[in-house]
């Protein structure tokens, strides 16, 4: 006599840690491609900022006065903070630039997210780079001899626009970076506190 066969059970329903549904990985899928492009579009709006800040930089600096003897080309003023001025505007002007760039991204993005901050970051360091080589490219000729022998000897002309530290080329993100994080801690989105747990009387 053999025992009854017993129904077939079901199977276990899957561990809320294990594979995720189909429907599920379809999502987030497509929700990092939609932050990946949001990133990038805010990097590249950015990075035209970068345009301002050549042409502020090529209109603020101090120029650099420079006078050629015939044989050989020499400061017009020995003693002149002209060449240090320069670093320092282009140091001033990208502050101001990156700050404006973290409001603007705040203002459109107040949510946040990693996509957000890569893409301000990355657009923020391509903008140092894109000013400063719109502003040597605008500016005098590099070229200082060859500007000598065109306006003769005993005339003064100003010298090349040059970034001579280029470390200053960190104020740009670093001002956006830091901009951003204090409008984020300030006025971003708060997480709710962790509900506390019942008290069990005794």
């Amino acid at each position: 006599m053999t025992a009854p066969l017993t129904p077939h059970e079901p199977p276990f329903p899957p561990y809320p840690g294990g594979e995720p549904a189909p429907g599920d990985a379809r999502g987030g899928r497509e929700r990092f491609v939609r932050e990946l492009g949001k990133g990038a579009l805010i990097a590249v709006l950015v990075t035209l900022g970068g345009v301002a800040l050549g042409l502020l930089w090529l209109w603020l600096s101090p120029r650099i006065p420079m006078v050629s003897d015939g044989q050989a080309v020499y400061l017009k003023d020995t003693e002149g903070e002209e060449a240090i001025g320069g670093d320092g505007t282009f140091v001033l002007i990208s502050a101001g630039v990156g700050i404006v760039s973290a409001l603007l991204v705040f203002w459109r993005c107040r949510t946040g997210g990693i996509a957000v901050v890569v893409g301000l970051a990355a657009g923020a360091a391509l903008a140092a780079v894109v000013g400063w080589r719109i502003g040597v490219w605008l500016g005098p000729p590099t070229d200082i001899v060859a500007h000598a022998k065109q306006v003769g000897p005993k005339v003064v002309f100003d010298g090349p626009l040059e970034l001579r530290a280029k470390s200053a080329l960190v104020a740009l993100p670093a001002a956006a970076m830091l901009a951003h994080l204090c409008l984020t801690s300030a006025f971003g989105p708060k997480e709710p506190a962790p509900e506390a747990p019942p008290a069990h009387w005794g």
